[in-house]
């Protein structure tokens, strides 16, 4: 221990502390002098504390009952009790134990009222001569609970070994550190080491050491430097304690140049290295991934004679893992064995962890049997380290074996084990297994926790099933647990990534009414969120929401804001937001310059192109492939071709090597242009640069090909394709297959179709509907329907994919077949279109037969579903209104619906006259006839005027032919005034009507 300079300090020194003294204490009584009768009214305490002490040294037996028979209780005060411990010096003298056990009687006594300062001072003083110091470390508490402000606590205690009588060693400063770390107050505890320097006074070096250490636990370092300066300050020299504690604080604080400062210092100084300071060294530097440093003063140590213990191959090992080398890692565990070195469980779960954590189970799983063989059974660690690695690896089965194997062999499964399945089935989707386990959980009486539901909601929420997370959520709350801002991130982030704004927005306004604060990440999903969806309005109002809470915007917050902006086409506002994050010291990624780029190019802005291009390399930020890939795709895309070769010529003088998506856009631009020469001699161009010309390249150059019909050359580019491994997806053969279907080679185009399902391509509706529409044209209707047959099966048919084997029926006169199509069509809910009326209509009027088109479209009006029936009658009024239906169709249908259905009759005749179409003398009759047998004769007789009006004159034959009709059918009344109504139209002569009475003439009528 140490004294430094004289206890008794000058008048300046004593300026240095500050308060001096202490405050008058509330519990001391001030001496009056008004009058005799009042001071012998109040007990003097200095006289009461001399009674006490003369009575505590006289008594041989208790003197708690010596004091009890006599007066002494009721004039006790804590004045009192202050001069009693004060008098530590003075006759008679009595022990310091004696006086401790006093002062804890009379505290009781006189609560909540305590001693002076002082006293407890010179009280400690004495205890700590006596080497009393577990009771000096009592008392001491109980000073520095009464009196809490450390400055106040040091200047008594200096005060006291001013004047103590005893060895001026100051133990007591060692004490009063100890008594302030065991309280917790281990930043009070540097306080009061750093204020003795002031005084003179310094602890011991074990004190120091003690108290560097506590620092460094209590993640204190920027005390723990001050502390370590002052014993430099006042000459305590460090030993190898002090040297390793210096060397730990700096590898936690990741300043390894200091440690190994510290450590050549050592050296220097003459001071003994240990094991201990080579491990502490050793494990800095492997928690840092500097193990290759590591293994030099491995090395070191050994060349030193120290002999490396369990703890530095367990920092190696966890060194070697970290970095993904757990091979090199099993070696040293095999060293640590020939130095007679026993693994302990910590070693080997670190091995486990280490394979797991480079996907080879089976070596962590060699590694339980090596541990098991040597000794040592795993431990819940090692098996929570197998099931974590299992379950990254997507191998739940084993992981479920390994959570029941822990069962057995007792490791009971806790929140943290169940936590790793669930986000391992979570990983793979399997929503079911995870709620299964968490129901598991609750029955074995294991609380799911914050993490658990924050692992569930998140899960839930990467797979497009943010409802569900949001009742999660509310589960959580109702039983009793409290989301953090990282349950409600991936909620917002999932809403707003499926479009769910509102509810994005309700769980933020949910987050902060529970008072959560939100973090960045949750504002920067909303703002992401909407501004991809380009609600810019509400994007802003959060991002000033977050700057008014403090949050600072990075710069994915401002890359959302630009993106959703430069989308929108208010380019100026992104343009300001992009000064800002300048502004603020934020440097751009390329990202954002290439959300700007893509809003110039929509504008078609060039000028901004090239300034934003001369921006980014003003700022020293030189564009990269992402960045020319943009430029190059948008140039070439817009027909700016050669635009887009001068910008290649500007990446390969910079250095960069043009990766496929450049030369991709460009050859696509070449092949829109028809050079297609060209878009071939860039990809020999691809592969003499190094550059791999992927399946787009080449897809590129075969459509281009495809498109001029050079269907040759592209099944030769085809060909090269396949002989450099390149297999050909779906976009290649639905390529080659729609040219040759173009230029009617259907085999070639079927044979290709084949070749695909061999490869295991799986085609898509396109190809399907290329293949359907090739055949019908070209006459093979069997193998057109064999293909919409396997198309309906894949579910990939579609209106469009049959119109073309509608219109192949129809063209070769095939009413039958084309009605049974249709059927089969709307059977599966997909309703004839304008296209389809329109093949129709095409089809029967090349193959001659326009005249029966209306037996298909009445059919399919009275036949079809409820449904279907009333969206194609929809679509043929629809038609008719604008003229794309023949009007010979529509009369054939009116005659037709006349035999069955009236009304559609008449709103189809509703509708020529609409457009001011005249309807032909037949479906005028035929509507008669029609209201006729309805009962309908006022309306028939007004048709007939309507005819008359019109000019439309019936010949006598068809006048015939309609009143036998009636007249067979037992229509009489309807006969004879029809019959009235065309002999006053002149229409028919009155002998026609008597023939048709007597019935003379009614077999030559029937004939004619």
């Amino acid at each position: 221990m140490l004294l430094v300079g004289r206890v008794r300090r000058s008048a300046a020194a004593a300026a240095l502390l500050h308060p001096i003294r202490p405050p008058p204490a509330p519990f001391r009584t001030t001496t009056t002098t008004t009058t005799d009768a009042s001071s012998s009214s109040v007990p003097d305490p200095e006289a009461v504390a001399a009674e006490v002490a003369t009575l505590l040294s006289r008594c041989s037996g208790d003197w708690k009952l010596a004091i009890a028979s006599s007066d002494l209780p009721s004039r006790l005060s804590p004045a009192a009790v202050s001069h009693l411990l004060l008098r530590c010096h003075s006759s008679p003298r009595l022990h310091p134990k004696l006086l401790l056990d006093f002062f804890y009687w009379s505290r009781p006594r006189l609560a909540p009222s305590a001693p002076a300062i002082d006293s407890f001072a010179h009280l400690a003083v004495s205890l700590c001569a006596a080497a009393l110091f577990p009771q000096a470390n009592g008392l001491l508490d109980q000073m520095i609970r009464a009196y809490p402000a450390p400055p106040l606590v040091l200047g008594s205690v200096h005060r006291a070994l001013a004047v103590s009588l005893h060895d001026r060693s100051p133990a007591v400063l060692d004490v009063l550190v100890d008594t302030y770390k065991k309280a917790g107050r281990v930043r009070d505890a540097a306080e009061v080491v750093l204020l003795m320097k002031g005084l003179g006074l310094a602890p011991s070096l074990r004190c120091c050491n003690a108290l560097l250490k506590d620092l460094l636990r209590a993640d204190a370092l920027d005390l723990l430097w001050k502390v370590s300066g002052f014993m430099a300050d006042v000459g305590i020299s460090p030993d190898v304690y002090t040297y390793s504690t210096r060397i730990e604080a700096h590898c936690k604080a990741r300043d390894f140049d200091a440690a190994k400062k510290v450590f050549e210092e050592m050296r220097e100084k003459g001071c003994s290295l240990n094991a201990v300071t080579y491990n502490i060294l050793i494990g800095g530097l492997c928690r840092s991934g500097a193990v290759e440093e590591a293994f030099g003063f491995k090395k070191e140590m050994e060349d030193y004679g120290l002999v490396p213990d369990g703890f530095t191959y367990g920092a190696l090992i966890n060194g070697l893992c970290k970095r993904g080398r757990s091979n090199q890692a099993k070696c040293l565990l095999d060293e640590m064995s020939c130095a007679g070195l026993m693994p302990n469980v910590v070693v080997y779960a670190t091995l486990v962890d280490g394979f797991m954590r480079e996907g080879n189970a089976d070596e962590a799983f060699n590694i339980v049997k090596e541990m098991s063989a040597a000794g040592v059974q795993p431990n819940k660690i090692t098996y929570d380290n197998l099931i974590r690695g299992l379950c990254k690896l997507g191998q739940m089965g084993r992981a479920a074996k390994i959570l029941k194997e822990m069962g057995r062999l007792g490791h009971m499964a806790d929140t943290i084990t169940y936590n790793l399945v669930i986000e391992g089935h979570l990983r793979q989707h399997n929503k079911e297994e995870a709620f299964c386990l968490l129901n598991e959980m609750r029955n074995n009486g294991i609380s799911p926790n914050v993490y658990t539901y924050s692992i569930i909601i998140n899960g839930l929420c990467q797979i497009g099933e943010s409802v569900k997370a949001g009742d999660v959520l509310e589960e959580m709350v109702a039983k009793g647990l409290k989301p953090n801002a990282f349950v409600y991130a991936p909620l917002i982030s999932g809403y707003c990534r499926e479009g769910s704004f509102s509810l994005a927005c309700e769980a933020f306004k949910k987050m902060t009414e529970a008072n959560v604060i939100p973090d960045l990440y949750c504002y920067n999903s909303l703002i992401i969120g909407l501004s991809k969806a380009g609600k810019m309005e509400e994007a802003i109002d959060y991002f000033t929401q977050m700057q008014e809470q403090g949050l600072q915007p990075n710069e994915f917050t401002y890359d959302g804001l630009i993106h959703g902006y430069s989308m929108t086409g208010n380019l100026e506002k992104a343009e300001t937001l992009l000064q800002q994050m300048l502004n603020s010291g934020l440097k751009p990624k390329d990202f954002i310059y290439a959300h700007l780029l893509e809003g110039y190019f929509k504008s078609n802005d060039l000028e901004k192109v090239s300034s934003t291009l001369q921006s980014m390399s003003d700022r020293g930020l030189m564009p990269d492939n992402l960045i020319y890939g943009i430029v190059i795709h948008n140039l070439s895309r817009s027909g700016h071709v050669q635009v887009a070769f001068r910008v290649l010529s500007v990446i390969e003088r910079n250095g960069l090597v043009p990766d496929s998506y450049i030369y991709n856009s460009l050859i696509s631009g070449l092949c829109k242009t028809a050079d297609l020469e060209k878009a071939v001699g860039l990809l020999d161009e691809m592969a003499e640069k190094g550059v791999e010309s992927g399946i787009v390249c080449y897809n590129a150059v075969i459509d281009g090909l495809c498109k001029s019909g050079d269907i040759s050359h592209a099944r030769s580019v085809f060909n090269s394709m396949l002989s450099k491994g390149l297999l050909p997806n779906c976009v290649t053969y639905t390529t080659l297959i729609d040219g040759n279907c173009k230029i009617g080679n259907i085999t070639d185009a079927l044979d290709l179709y084949h070749e695909m399902l061999a490869r295991g391509v799986s085609p898509d509706a396109f190809v399907y509907s290329t293949l359907t529409a090739g055949c019908s044209n070209f006459g093979d209707l069997e193998q057109a329907l064999l293909i919409a047959e396997e198309m309906l099966c894949k579910g990939y048919a579609s209106v469009s994919s049959f119109n073309a084997l509608v219109h192949g029926f129809c063209k070769r006169g095939k009413l039958h077949e084309t009605v049974k199509l249709l059927h089969v069509m709307m059977d599966r809910d997909m309703v004839p279109n304008v296209l389809t009326v329109e093949n129709i209509i095409s089809g029967l009027d090349e193959a001659g037969k326009l005249n029966e088109a209306h037996t298909i479209f009445v059919e399919l009006q009275q036949k079809a579903s409820q449904g279907a029936m009333h969206q194609f009658s929809s679509l043929l009024m629809d038609m008719i209104n604008r003229g794309l239906i023949p009007p010979d169709v529509i009369y054939n249908m009116i005659q037709s619906h006349c035999k069955g259905d009236l009304d559609k009759a008449l709103v189809l005749r509703d509708a020529l006259l609409a457009k001011g179409t005249l309807m032909c003398c037949s479906s005028y009759l035929a509507l008669v006839d029609g209201l006729c047998r309805k009962g309908n004769l006022t309306e028939a007789s007004n048709l007939l005027k309507e005819m008359e009006e019109m000019g439309i004159c019936p010949s006598e034959h068809q006048c015939m032919i309609l009143l036998n009709n009636l007249h067979t059918s037992g229509f009489i009344q309807e006969y004879n005034k029809i019959c009235d109504t065309m002999l006053c139209h002149k229409w028919l002569q009155k002998e026609s009507k008597i023939c048709n009475l007597v019935g003379n003439n009614l077999e030559a009528v029937n004939a004619e």
